[in-house]
């Protein structure tokens, strides 16, 4: 795949090619995307009639970019006597400036096309085209070229206007221009979406921080404002320094404003999942914790609000069930995916609670805690109601939907994810292994919360009780004695499915595993068959269905290893951890900094760098949230009543690391460590 450009602000996106050109794609969102519809799907630049190619790009900024531009096809010789200079920036709409320059010794003249097209397709329909229900038309106004697509009250408008006369037609904007000797010639280009609501206005004009357009100076102050509230790091490893960096960047760029709250949240990830997930948005919560918790009310708070409270077949809708995804497009709305939101998750629910007290544990905020009693409430019944199945005590999935509701309602739901380790799939209703542990430690937690904020002693008993027989089942039905490892699930009929994959990392992570059996996972996580050298894999190497460029069957998710990190930390297992967070900080410097969504999973004496994985989300929150995490179970950091334990291990090689400010109920304070052995600047951290 050629390499893309993307600018967001939000969830509002565009993403081009490195001419900064847009061409309609049926494999990936190119495009200019706003609330999961596409505003722009053609958007091409010629100079008499030449498409023209890039000499350099300047993306250095989330919501800003530059293309440095000439005709005609690169040569190990250019002597072009024009080049072109893009200058394009996103804030709700989109500011395109422009610039043809003429570098010979006399007055040339030029057109310049732009070729402009939008489809308004709905996210779900780049991968799965569909026939359109609604229409598209065009008109010519002053200056300006709108297209409008409607579908009974669904309507959506691209509005694109000059700030120079040309001429404008459905299909695009020419301009006849002349240019003198080393002279130039500039015009700016605005697009707006509209997104009309029943009463004919923008229906985001109700946010509380939109605003049609906003200027890159804003956007970049809006940014700053948050970093500078995250603690400050100073350290010897360039890697985690730049991680560290780029990763509060993304975070403050993936902030987008609800419609359903009008509140900040953090989408999932450009360009698939720009928009509330309940796992991803939990997770990235529990990663930035320690970091910036004022981001992570909001997202409760509207998970909280759309909890599942009736039997809805089509969402995979649950009584006490937190929502999987939200979405506001076409299909959405019309009721074509079930998305509004849809439930299809087995694991936000335990997580929620997890979350929760994680929270009220590093800030004291036990006023959103007994804001949300019910809500937590309705969230432990659910694991022990809809979301256990069968009556066994453990949490499993099964779609309600099975036209178009998920069939893997875990974290890796992808199809062929959940096998034993010859590859068989198992049928389903499935219990995979890390649901268990997040069901314990949801019981565990909620068993706090209601003992030391809802007066309910007798209920904490009862969690606590169930926690402990749950870890007892659990260690007996799970724990493959042959093989000293834990099943990846348990199919239909109780049998366990036995392929060796990371998420017997979570297990460690959610307490649920027997303090002998914790060395034992740990060597599998860290032996050859799942530990890559840039970080655990997926899936061991020897199993079925494993390999290193599968999407969760083989390659190397940073989030999955930040959980495991965490996990392998919790248990004392202090090297191994940083075993992990070396490699993936390792692994970071490869990526500027920016972990994907995930690479492959390929031996790391293999390729001697990290391999792209074709696809990956970037910026991906929950991978942005990484180098967090890492740094949080590096130094040791814990909350325990009013203070804040810290307890470094820094792998060897990295020196110095010393975090300042760290914010929590204990006000802010400071954290150092160092490593046995000093930094090497030889070595890739």
């Amino acid at each position: 795949m050629k390499e893309l450009i993307s600018i967001l602000d939000g969830n509002t996106f565009l993403v081009s090619d490195r001419r900064g050109d847009i061409e309609p794609s049926l494999d990936f969102p190119t495009g200019l995307f706003s609330f999961d519809t596409r505003f722009l799907s053609t958007w091409l630049l010629t100079l008499n009639g030449e498409r023209l190619h890039a000499l350099s790009v300047d993306d250095a900024r989330s919501y800003q970019t530059r293309f440095f531009l000439a005709p005609g096809e690169p040569t190990h010789y250019l002597d072009a006597k024009v080049s072109v200079i893009r200058s394009r920036a996103i804030g709700g709409s989109i500011d395109e400036e422009v610039t043809v320059l003429n570098h010979a010794g006399k007055e040339i003249e030029f057109i310049l096309r732009i070729d402009i097209g939008a489809d308004f397709a709905d996210l779900f329909e780049i991968k799965n085209v569909r026939q359109k229900h609604g229409h598209t038309t065009a008109s010519v106004g002053e200056n300006e070229l709108r297209l409008t697509y409607r579908r009974e009250a669904f309507h959506r408008e691209t509005v694109v206007s000059t700030s120079t006369p040309g001429d404008i037609d459905v299909a695009g904007m020419t301009f006849r221009i002349r240019i003198g000797p080393h002279g130039e010639w500039t015009t700016r280009l605005h697009v707006s979406s509209i997104i009309y609501g029943a009463r004919g206005e923008d229906i985001r004009n109700v946010l509380p921080q939109f605003r049609g357009s906003r200027n890159p100076a804003a956007i970049e102050a809006e940014q700053n404002e948050l970093i500078e509230r995250a603690p400050k790091l100073g350290c010897d490893c360039e890697p985690l320094a730049g991680a560290y960096r780029r990763s509060l960047n993304d975070l403050a760029a993936l902030r987008y404003e609800s419609l359903s709250l009008g509140a900040r949240l953090i989408s999932a990830g450009l360009p698939w999942f720009m928009t509330l997930f309940g796992r991803d948005s939990i997770f990235t919560s529990l990663q930035v914790v320690p970091f910036l918790p004022e981001l992570i009310p909001s997202t409760v708070m509207l998970l909280a609000g759309l909890q599942g409270h009736r039997l809805d077949d089509f969402r995979d809708e649950e009584p006490g069930k937190i929502l999987h995804e939200l979405r506001y497009g076409e299909t959405a709305g019309f009721e074509e995916q079930p998305h509004s939101p849809y439930y299809g998750s087995a694991d936000s629910t335990p997580l929620f609670v997890i979350l929760l007290d994680e929270y009220e544990r590093w800030t004291g905020d036990a006023e959103l805690v007994m804001k949300l009693e019910s809500t937590v409430r309705a969230a432990l019944a659910w694991i022990d109601t809809y979301g256990d199945l069968l009556g066994t005590g453990y949490v499993w999935y099964r779609t309600r939907n099975p036209d178009t509701g998920l069939p893997n309602q875990c974290w890796k739901d992808s199809w062929d994810s959940i096998s034993y380790h010859d590859g068989r799939l198992p049928d389903f209703p499935r219990a995979t292994c890390e649901l268990q542990g997040y069901a314990y430690d949801a019981k565990i937690r909620g068993a706090r919360l209601a003992r030391q904020f809802w007066n309910d002693p007798a209920y904490a008993d009862r969690l606590e009780r169930e926690a402990a027989e749950l870890k007892i089942r659990f260690n007996r039905d799970f724990w493959i004695p042959d093989k000293e490892y834990y099943a990846l699930a348990l199919d239909a009929d109780g049998r366990q499915v036995d392929a060796l994959s990371s998420n017997i990392g979570h297990l460690l992570w959610s307490g649920i595993v027997d303090e002998s059996r914790a060395g034992r996972l740990a060597e599998h996580l860290l032996s050859p068959r799942l530990f890559s050298g840039w970080g655990v894999r997926t899936l061991a190497d020897d199993q079925g269905r494993y390999n290193p460029i599968g999407y969760h069957v083989g390659t190397v998710w940073p989030f999955d290893n930040s959980i495991i990190a965490w996990g392998l930390w919790k248990y004392g297992l202090r090297e191994e951890a940083g075993r992990i967070c070396d490699g993936i900080l390792a692994a970071s410097r490869f990526f500027q900094g920016r972990l994907p969504e995930a690479f492959a999973g390929y031996e790391r004496a293999l390729t001697e760098y990290p391999v792209q994985y074709p696809t990956a989300c970037s910026p991906q929150a929950w991978s942005a949230g990484t180098p967090l995490l890492l740094l949080r179970v590096i130094l040791g950091l814990e909350p325990q009543g009013d203070h804040l334990i810290i307890d470094p291990y820094v792998p060897d090689g990295m020196g110095r690391i010393e975090l300042l400010d760290i914010p929590g109920r204990w006000g802010r304070v400071d954290a150092l460590g160092r490593s046995r052995t000093p930094h090497d600047g030889r070595r890739g951290h």
